[in-house]
């Protein structure tokens, strides 16, 4: 499985980004997809996540401003990011476990401006 990211870059505090996660495989086959960032010196933390039946659960710091979904036609996860703050500053990433292996993209750097 391959995994394509895009939509970071530089944002001001308040502004909003949507990252793209395009998959090589039919999206609602993958058990669970998740979004995770990582800024510098940090751990990587886990920013939200959607299983194959749709559910999602998503981390107190950005639950209420960052929404997760996926578009099946096109095989896309998203991230819409809003109420962007500097602390959202990272390199956000998306995984995949799909049969029994785990799968991760290149990552993107999203930076937010005070």
């Amino acid at each position: 499985v391959q995994l394509v990211v895009s939509g970071g870059g530089f944002v001001q505090a308040g502004g909003s980004l949507r990252l793209s996660c395009a998959a090589s495989v039919a999206i609602e086959s993958i058990d669970e997809m998740h979004w995770y960032r990582q800024a510098p010196g940090q751990q990587r933390e886990l920013v939200a996540k959607i299983v194959r039946g749709g559910s999602s659960d998503y981390a107190d710091s950005i639950k209420g401003r960052f929404t997760i979904s996926r578009d099946n036609a096109k095989n896309t996860l998203y991230l819409q990011m809003t109420s962007l703050k500097p602390e959202d500053t990272a390199v956000y990433n998306c995984y995949a476990y799909f049969n029994w292996r785990d799968y991760w993209g290149q990552g993107t750097q999203v930076t937010v401006s005070s």
